[in-house]
């Protein structure tokens, strides 16, 4: 998923990431974060931000380390940095002013005295060792699962990451509940040979460690941009006129979308003009209910008990029949407006798609007919036996079924009569004495 601008080279380094600036798509690292103050100058050399922003896994975790010794790093390097009884490697994925609004919106102190320091650049001993214990992770998920499915504990291990330096394992599992897994942590301290941390996450930040592709086609919000994570409810959806389909409206997490969220502020504020108390209107026929609220057309949909047909009518009448009603007055006829498509009309295209007007019928007939040609250009190539004309092939009586004989000649009046067209007859070709005689005014080239 990395964008087209990672291939291009400009200058000799790559355009879409390293030191030209962040990846817009997010695809080379997970939740990038574009540096639009790079290019600022700076003022105050003793006033530059001395933090980095270091991103693990990928970028499904990041942290904030001190620039002490004031290294000049680069977006994309690889640095060795303070873990737990030993150290770390991380890419470095923002630096300069703009870890400091970074820093201010997740409330980090750049002052904090338990922000831990940067040791020095990655030596090829130091990634060479990381992919040694990344290469450990995807069998200690699986035996991590077994042991806590052996101990019966409600808990699913999600990920495990391990320290470049291997002394630490972080377990991230999802508990619908509190856990009691002081004896898991044993367990697992003495199989993996590590030091055990335990963090509890949601099935939100679940789906962002694990990313992939959303319905709209796009990356995950939750694995690219999106770090605060908000409580989605049914109401959100009934505020935009969606069905409350749960297949639809739950993404990977299993989960009501965050999208859905989005636009919540903007439908709010167009509901405004829509006049309250006015789920049922009284008419002379009945009752009229509230089906549906359309904020684009400024419409309300109002359905009668005995018609399934919906009634469209503006704001403004259903102030007045709101009106009416308070008075005790019941109007005769909702006075609905017609809605008028803005849809075009999709023009019908001159070629006509037959494969699917084909039946098996018209196959089948197709087919015999067929046959039925081929069948003749046989009976029509097939050699003449003896006594018969060139061409001329038996015909059935209609009575008897059986063969015509050729009349005698004092009975044939037209020597042609019953006889097929001879079209291949050559005319240099010499009289058959065995052949009828033919008339003294017979064209040699009739019938080609």
């Amino acid at each position: 998923m990395s964008c087209t601008g990672c291939s291009t080279a400009t200058g000799g380094k790559p355009a879409g990431c390293k030191s030209n600036g962040g990846c817009s798509t997010g695809g080379c690292n997970r939740m990038n974060t574009y540096d639009w103050l790079r290019n600022i100058p700076i003022a105050d050399m003793d006033d530059v931000c001395k933090v980095v922003e270091v991103s693990f896994n990928q970028g499904s975790r990041k942290d904030f380390f001190r620039n002490t010794y004031l290294h000049s790093f680069e977006k994309g390097d690889l640095i060795a940095v303070e873990g737990v009884s030993g150290f770390d490697v991380g890419e470095v994925s923002l630096t300069g002013e703009i870890v400091r609004l970074q820093m201010k919106k997740r409330s980090v102190k750049e002052d904090n005295p338990e922000m831990k320091k940067i040791l020095r650049k990655a030596t090829e001993k130091d990634i060479e060792l990381l992919h040694q214990n990344k290469a450990r992770e995807p069998e200690a998920v699986i035996r991590s699962r077994a042991i806590a499915r052996q101990l019966k504990l409600e808990m699913k291990i999600s990920q495990v990451e391990m320290q470049a330096d291997g002394r630490k394992a972080t377990f991230f599992y999802i508990a619908d509940g509190r856990v009691d897994f002081r004896e898991l942590i044993k367990i697992y301290a003495s199989e993996f040979k590590v030091k055990v941390e335990m963090r509890q996450i949601g099935a939100r930040q679940e789906a962002g460690k694990v990313g992939g592709i959303g319905s709209c086609g796009r990356e995950l919000c939750c694995s690219t941009w999106l770090t605060d994570f908000k409580s989605v409810n049914t109401t959100v959806a009934r505020y935009q006129n969606l069905s409350i389909n749960q297949t639809k409206l739950s993404g990977q997490c299993g989960r009501l979308k965050c999208c859905l969220n989005y636009e919540l502020d903007t439908y709010l504020d167009a509901l405004q003009h829509f006049p309250e108390g006015c789920d049922v209107l009284q008419i002379a026929k009945g009752n009229a209910f509230l089906i549906k609220k359309d904020i684009f057309k400024n419409l309300m949909w109002y359905s009668l008990p005995d018609s399934n047909k919906q009634y469209p009518l503006t704001i403004d009448r259903v102030k007045k029949i709101k009106t009416l009603n308070q008075q005790g007055i019941r109007p005769e006829e909702l006075e609905p407006v017609e809605v008028i498509s803005s849809k075009p009309k999709e023009m019908e295209s001159e070629s006509v798609e037959l494969v699917g007007q084909i039946s098996l019928r018209s196959l089948d007939k197709a087919e015999r007919k067929k046959k039925q040609q081929q069948q003749q250009r046989n009976q029509q190539n097939r050699p003449n036996p003896k006594g018969q004309q060139g061409g001329q092939q038996p015909q059935q009586n209609r009575q008897g079924g059986q063969p015509n004989q050729p009349r005698p000649q004092q009975q044939q009046g037209n020597p042609h009569r019953g006889r097929q067209p001879q079209g291949n007859r050559n005319p240099n070709r010499p009289n058959n004495p065995n052949r009828n005689q033919q008339g003294p005014n017979k064209n040699p080239n009739q019938g080609k």
